[in-house]
């Protein structure tokens, strides 16, 4: 990836917003983070500013509350008067949901780095490679390549965060030498896994784990016993008064099950319903999210829909997961 032309728009200008994606992940809020202290270092003057709250497991990223929460009212006049907007882990604007507007109207230089696939075409400066296990990982080669600042072991730990979780811990197909080779160097710079893991996985409240086992008890397969599902009703997170950001990761669990080739989580919220797609193997579920408006990733995927039943989108869904059992990710479907 060449970062020539966001070298010399970062040297020309001077005040910068970064945001991320709705309920925003490890990687969005690290990405941004690093980002962020990458800028500040050369003394710029940056607003981080998402739709979504920061989950709590992430504060540990944002020690000093950096991340500021949508207000239309005190921050549309910031993003108009910014130089540069930059947008990360993100392809399409509807993913910055109230900001889509306020982002869109910017006469700023609008940038997007992302690794996610099928992006749309909004922004001035597009650094976008699904080759990447994580934003996090272009934003260390962003780092290296531009060197406008040194790396360090604040900078280093959000880009440890944020590669070691959109790999799965490591053990996604993305997972190459390189990547390893980039741990190795956080590492080096005092980052230590075992205190970032904690922070993300091992410091949940009692509603997400009663909320877990109330999904998994749940769960349930399709006749073929390779389609795994679970649904999580807007009375099922009032009944563990759990927040819709510990949902995060439940779907995995439909991977765990023996046999199981597709995964599928559907999150009913206040205003649609949110489905989350993981597969094994090279079978496309990125192409199955697309069939309903969505994408990401061949193993890793996702959509959200507006109207309509629960249930309806539930039978839909798992219909149309079928055909892709014994599809790999070149075939025609």
């Amino acid at each position: 990836m060449n970062f020539d032309k966001l070298k010399e728009i970062i040297l020309k200008n001077n005040s910068f917003v970064i945001t991320a994606h709705v309920n925003p992940d490890p990687d969005a809020i690290g990405s941004e983070m690093a980002f962020y202290k990458f800028l500040k270092k050369l003394n710029k003057d940056v607003h981080v500013i998402n739709h979504s709250p920061t989950p709590y497991n992430l504060a540990f990223l944002d020690e000093n509350n950096v991340i500021e929460k949508f207000d239309p009212a005190t921050h549309s006049g910031i993003m108009e008067n910014s130089d540069v907007l930059i947008a990360l882990d993100l392809n399409h604007p509807s993913r910055i949901v109230s900001m889509k507007e306020s982002f869109e109207k910017s006469k700023a230089y609008k940038i997007c780095m992302d690794h996610h696939t099928d992006p749309a075409d909004f922004v001035d400066l597009a650094l976008i490679d699904p080759s990447y296990s994580a934003t996090g990982e272009i934003i260390y080669d962003m780092i290296e390549d531009t060197q406008l600042a040194e790396l360090d072991y604040e900078i280093a730990v959000q880009i440890y965060t944020a590669i070691m979780t959109d790999t799965g811990a490591f053990k996604y197909d993305r997972t190459t030498p390189k990547v390893h080779m980039i741990a190795a160097r956080l590492l080096e710079l005092g980052v230590r896994p075992e205190y970032v893991f904690d922070e993300i996985y091992d410091q949940s409240r009692l509603s997400r784990i009663r909320l877990l086992g109330e999904s998994i008890s749940s769960l349930k397969l399709d006749e073929s016993g390779q389609i795994a599902y679970q649904v999580i009703t807007q009375e099922l997170l009032d009944k563990t008064q759990a927040l819709e950001s510990e949902v995060d990761g439940f779907v995995n669990y439909c991977l765990m099950i023996e046999g199981v080739k597709i995964g599928l989580l559907f999150f009913e919220l206040k205003d649609g319903v949110k489905i989350s797609f993981r597969s094994k193997g090279k079978i496309p579920v990125n192409k199955l999210a697309a069939e309903f408006g969505g994408g990401g990733h061949v193993n890793a995927s996702g959509t959200r829909l507006f109207g309509g039943k629960l249930e309806d989108y539930v039978a839909d869904v798992v219909s149309a997961a079928k055909k892709y059992l014994n599809m790999e990710e070149n075939d025609d479907i």
